[in-house]
């Protein structure tokens, strides 16, 4: 199989479809909570700020999966030359209301198409535990693949073992999707069986609204 072709998850519209309909409550929900933005959790915004201090000057940025674009948007503010992706049309719709000044575009992570050396630095901030497990590494090697040589990538996802199956969300909205979580030690050798090195890896205790966490930070070497 060639190092760009990655298989379709058998529930990518099931997913899109799920995401379409939370995608004005959750939007409405970073208004006015503050969940999901980033500037209200210390930690998660020092990850941020980290990353972005390092890919700084790199080249583009690609957010994959920015839902409403608050990250996207962080980014942009940071100087940085970022675009986001994600599956739902309606999360984008939200993103380019939000955040006019931004590029923002409707495209799954399984169906990107990303020149090789192309990117300073890729983003799949929350936004990669409904792929299935069989599918994650071969995002991970496109990723890998896409980054420039010192470029870096910065993830953030669900800890755990197991697959849970989510059926409301935000709100009570009916959504059908899959949380596949992973425990940090595998989601590093992931990582790392695609070619990049991790740098930096900082694991989130439970909080209100979500369990345990992972943020891993790696580089492509030179």
């Amino acid at each position: 199989m060639p190092a760009h072709r990655i298989d379709r998850p058998a529930d990518l519209d099931t997913v899109r479809d799920s995401y379409d309909r939370v995608a004005d409550n959750y939007a409405h929900m970073v208004l006015t909570t503050g969940i999901g933005d980033i500037r209200t959790d210390p930690w998660l915004k020092a990850s941020i700020d980290a990353f972005a201090d390092t890919v700084a000057g790199l080249g583009p940025v690609l957010d994959v999966g920015c839902g409403p674009g608050t990250v996207t948007a962080y980014l942009a503010e940071r100087g940085l030359d970022v675009s986001g992706v994600d599956l739902s049309p309606r999360m984008i719709d939200n993103a380019r209301r939000l955040h006019p000044g931004c590029d923002f575009r409707v495209a799954s992570a399984t169906e990107l198409d990303l020149p090789e050396a192309s990117l300073g630095g890729i983003l799949g901030w929350w936004s990669l535990f409904n792929l299935p497990r069989a599918v994650l590494p071969q995002v991970l090697a496109l990723f890998a693949r896409a980054l420039k040589p010192g470029g870096h990538l910065i993830t953030a996802t669900h800890v755990g073992d197991e697959d849970a199956v989510r059926t409301e969300a935000y709100g009570g909205v009916p959504v059908h999707w899959t949380t596949h979580k992973w425990r940090p030690e595998q989601l590093v050798a992931l990582i790392e069986q695609a070619g990049l090195t991790p740098v930096a890896e900082l694991r989130l205790p439970p909080t209100d609204y979500s369990g345990p966490g992972v943020v891993v930070m790696a580089r492509r070497p030179d």
